[in-house]
């Protein structure tokens, strides 16, 4: 089903080289390729001489060292993390101590919604726990820098804090793990939400830029149209899923069978957090039913 999405998985460029992206925009890969994070995860620099940094990075010292020596002879003046995953923000307290860089996002990491009763969060320990920005932006306020300009774009779903960034003079997006041009997002409840994912794709949709910098894989260009395939794809999951339970009741794993064909065993269990994504959103809109509060081990069928 991934095929309804104009995937490119190239990505030439190795851990430690800084590679000027797109105008005034340098990146910088990490040495941490998996079957989560592709390649590894993207930092970013913003502008030149008073510089901001996008999603410092994970905790790895070398990775932090290059990035430092980056920005050597200039003058970090902002520090922008899109979301709390432990690939994106660990790095954020060394930086901030080597630079006196200010600390923006949307907010501290937390879950989308309660945990249910006797539920465990399987997702609790890729949460960076420990972060707090020092200035939490609200949807629509604009940051200024030398020569940049900056607007916060709330974009929950894969985490419930997770925001881009609108680089105006440029005309393009940082989409963190929101959108990108490698794989879908992972949604997974507790820590997303389908329905505010998909909520933050269709106002991704009506935006301008042309230009998405992600925190994985390649630069997307044409980028609204790339919205659109990643709305339809998930459209046609939730269509999939109600295909298979118009045959019977089923519990997940029946569905994840049903749907994932050829699928990474690595990638089994997060296929059924996403499914358990799209059964909340279904369960919640009526047209999906389930004994109690959708759960991972609970079994659905069609509302009526």
């Amino acid at each position: 089903m991934a095929d309804d999405i104009p995937f490119n998985k190239k990505l030439d460029l190795k851990p430690g080289v800084v590679d000027e992206v797109a105008p005034g925009v340098r990146r910088i890969l990490v040495n941490n390729p998996g079957p989560f994070t592709f390649t590894g995860t993207l930092s970013y620099i913003l502008g030149k001489g008073q510089v901001a940094i996008v999603d410092p990075g994970p905790a790895d010292e070398a990775h932090i060292g290059v990035l430092l020596d980056a920005v050597r002879n200039e003058t970090v003046t902002h520090i922008f993390v899109t979301h709390t995953h432990r690939d994106h923000s660990p790095a954020v307290p060394a930086v901030k101590h080597a630079t006196g860089a200010t600390v923006y996002a949307e907010g501290i990491h937390r879950p989308a919604r309660a945990l249910h009763i006797g539920e465990l969060n399987p997702l609790d320990s890729s949460g960076d726990h420990d972060f707090k920005p020092d200035v939490m932006l609200r949807d629509g306020e604009v940051v200024t820098g030398k020569g940049w300009t900056v607007e916060a774009v709330t974009t929950p779903g894969h985490t419930a804090n997770h925001m881009a960034y609108a680089y105006r003079e440029g005309n393009l997006l940082f989409a963190g793990d929101h959108v990108m041009g490698w794989s879908t997002s992972i949604v997974a409840p507790p820590d997303g939400a389908m329905s505010d994912y998909m909520a933050s794709l269709h106002k991704l949709e009506k935006r301008s830029e042309q230009l998405y910098l992600s925190g994985h894989g390649p630069a997307i260009p044409d980028a609204p149209r790339f919205v659109k395939s990643y709305i339809a794809h998930r459209k046609a999951r939730e269509d999939s899923i109600l295909h298979r339970l118009a045959k019977g009741a089923c519990d997940i794993p029946t569905l994840v069978r049903a749907i994932y064909i050829g699928i990474d065993p690595r990638l089994t269990g997060a296929a059924g957090l996403s499914v358990l994504a799209h059964l909340e959103d279904l369960v919640a809109r009526g047209v999906v039913a389930t004994e109690g509060t959708p759960s991972i081990d609970g079994v659905y069928r069609l509302a009526g």
